[in-house]
């Protein structure tokens, strides 16, 4: 998915969909590190989109509770 597509998709959502895309993306991302240190991962690549997700949704919360977005 684009990353600017994934963002607007993310400005629609409310925040506590969005606190629960986060909860979901962590454990994503948790269970990509557990595969990858057990060597069964195959894309790395991966890790990092799913940091920048997290990283996307939590700028998105903050912006909300600021009123930058409604």
């Amino acid at each position: 998915m684009k990353s600017k597509k994934y963002v607007e998709e993310l400005k629609d959502k409310k925040a506590d969909e969005l606190q629960v895309d986060l909860v979901s993306a962590k454990k994503e991302l948790f269970n990509l590190r557990f595969q990858n240190a057990t060597n069964q991962l195959d894309n790395t690549a991966r890790i990092n989109e799913v940091r920048r997700n997290i990283a996307r949704i939590q700028t998105i919360i903050t912006q909300k509770q600021k009123g930058m977005i409604n």
